[in-house]
């Protein structure tokens, strides 16, 4: 018997914190990005509407595969049931991991 899986991942894009939910997460083929695969959202017929669950299903919820950079990854998790999807701003209590700088770049 095959367990569906389900991945919570949590990254950072601009000033914002994504807290999605998908069936699929792994090292993609772009070299420095994780790829990342079936969105998961909540079920259309609750009563209750989450502003912030229906922002990412808007930009997310027509996506079948979308690439993250692996330095905007902040954590990902195997759970055991999605939960809902959350986005929020990141108060600066995440920063960006340093880059190198690019070559032939001069100061």
């Amino acid at each position: 018997m095959t367990k569906d899986r389900i991945y919570k991942v949590i990254f950072q894009n601009q000033d914002k914190i994504y807290e999605v939910f998908a069936r699929s997460v792994g090292q993609s083929d772009l070299w420095g990005f994780v790829e990342i695969e079936s969105f998961i959202f909540g079920e259309r017929s609750q009563m209750l509407v989450d502003p912030a669950e229906e922002k990412l299903k808007a930009e997310f919820g027509e996506v079948k595969r979308s690439y993250i950079p692996m330095h905007s990854i902040i954590r990902i998790d195997e759970v055991q049931k999605e939960g809902v999807a959350k986005m929020r701003d990141s108060k600066g209590s995440v920063m960006a991991f340093p880059g190198m700088p690019f070559p032939g770049k001069s100061d």
